[in-house]
């Protein structure tokens, strides 16, 4: 699966807390799992999806590339449509008879 709710989830918990660690933790993950994750989806789209800063005094973090948040527009809004057909399709399946 090249993306999905469990990794749209993981790319807005980065955008909200700027660090994957962060964003992994907050959803029950390991930083190892989430790393992974993105790796394979970076790997099947061909761009990277996080701009990470390595630590130090400062401390490190994480942002989302534009391909990553272009991505995330574009999976919400197929996922709006199709639940909206999802709703439709079940709407009309369980109609009552009058």
């Amino acid at each position: 699966m090249i993306f999905s709710d469990g990794r749209l989830q993981l790319l807005e918990a980065v955008a909200e807390l700027g660090s994957l660690r962060q964003a992994a933790r907050g959803l029950g993950m390991s930083y190892r799992a989430a790393w992974g994750l993105l790796k394979v989806t970076e790997r099947a789209l061909g761009a990277p999806l996080l701009a990470v800063t390595i630590g130090g005094r400062a401390g490190g973090g994480a942002r989302l590339t534009p391909e990553a948040r272009a991505l995330v527009r574009r999976f919400r809004r197929v996922k709006a449509r199709v639940n909206r057909a999802a709703d439709g399709a079940f709407a009309r399946a369980f109609r009552r008879s009058r």
